[in-house]
């Protein structure tokens, strides 16, 4: 299977061992970050330095004049990735024989938030997530979309890798998380997700329910929740805790948002690229999970993007449903964490791939060259080696 890996510009940009160090590896692709969420990074080969602070959400290439005048709009990055740092390393990962494709983040963004608190996803309680915008509000929907256009086609890039296209909710890495001490399940997870917007109490209405009772309703079923009762899983839990009849107005208002975004942006992107360009997304097989592996409906999905990105460090079985609705041509990407410091397993890379394979994978993506240790990326190369 084709492997491709994920790499940030400042893993490349002033280390010119890296293209072949990445290339010897036997990866003959790299998605490379063109725009990305704040993060901290380990950079472990880096003659120049270990740790990268990107401060926050940026493009991490020159902004195109489509944003002039404009709010929202994104922002370069500051000197943890200057000027055109993702041309430039795309430059030399092709110079090194490595096909580049674009990895954009999307719906992600937490200097969105603080700047215009309006656009982000507001809870049962009235609590803003500011890492969360609402893909349902139309600004929103315009920023994301444009991003996702700009971002996706950058000169000599094959193709792209679209991120949180979708809801994004509660569970999320924001700043130094507290947010354990209760256990709410996948249930609970999701009645914390639902957003209360206006645009969002204006489309659960027009669905016949009344936003007012239906906040009512979330902040009632989750009460259990926060006093200790055991928490709630999958969808029955969501019909158990909200009552089916509301659980499925807020679904299809989400569904139908997440649905429709996803074929704007797609479209939007295939509208700015050669022909040829491949348009993948990260994906999640069950519509209502919320997070970097957007929510979505397997069959649709198949039918508007290229293919998907699914995550299978846990193993495959999120890949089943795609599967099952694969057309001819369809990729089907095993993501796998081959940095074994965060729960990677690098040294089971063959097994999990051959696993990955035997599920419906096509090709593997591997998280993240730039971030594993001289040992993992060993292994990595073995592994490759005898496919």
């Amino acid at each position: 299977m084709k492997a491709s890996a994920f790499v940030y510009p400042w893993d490349v940009v002033g280390d010119p061992a890296a293209p072949a160090r990445f290339a010897g590896l036997g990866t003959a692709q790299i998605t490379l970050a063109a725009a990305y969420h704040s993060t901290r990074a380990l950079t472990p080969r880096h003659p120049r330095h270990r740790i990268v602070t990107a401060e926050h959400a940026a493009v991490l290439y020159p902004l195109g004049d489509r944003w002039a005048g404009r709010t929202p709009r994104p922002h370069p990055a500051g000197d943890w990735a200057p000027g055109d740092a993702y041309g430039e390393a795309a430059d030399a990962l092709a110079a090194a024989g490595l096909e580049v494709h674009t990895w954009v983040v999307l719906a992600h963004n937490s200097r969105l938030g603080a700047e215009h608190p309006d656009t982000s996803v507001v809870n049962a309680y009235g609590d803003r997530y500011p890492w969360a915008p609402c893909i349902a509000q139309p600004a929103t929907r315009a920023y994301l979309v444009d991003l996702a256009a700009e971002a996706a086609v950058r000169p000599g890039a094959r193709g792209t890798e679209l991120e949180s296209l979708g809801w994004y909710g509660l569970a999320h890495l924001h700043a130094h998380d507290k947010i354990g001490g209760v256990g709410l399940g996948e249930a609970g997870q999701y009645l914390m997700s639902l957003c209360f917007c206006p645009d969002c109490r204006a489309g659960y209405g027009e669905r016949g329910t009344d936003p007012g009772e239906l906040a009512a309703a979330v902040r009632t079923a989750l009460e259990p929740l926060w006093r200790g009762a055991p928490e709630a899983g999958g969808w029955t839990g969501v019909e158990k805790l909200l009552g089916a009849p509301s659980a499925a107005a807020t679904r299809a208002w989400r569904d139908d948002t997440a649905r429709t975004l996803q074929e704007a942006a797609v479209a939007a992107v295939r509208a700015a690229a050669p022909e040829g360009f491949q348009v993948l997304l990260h994906a999640d097989p069950v519509s209502y999970h919320c997070g970097a592996n957007a929510g979505v409906d397997p069959e649709h999905i198949l039918s508007v993007a290229d293919g998907v990105v699914v995550p299978c460090t846990g193993g495959p079985g999120l890949l089943t449903p795609f599967a099952g609705r694969r057309r001819a041509g369809t990729v089907l990407a095993a993501n796998l964490t081959v940095v074994s410091g965060m729960g990677g397993s690098p040294g089971t890379l063959a097994a999990d791939a051959a696993r990955a394979r035997a599920a419906g994978a096509t090709e593997l993506r591997l998280y993240h060259l730039g971030l594993a240790s001289d040992g993992d990326l060993a292994a990595v190369r073995e592994a490759l080696a005898g496919r």
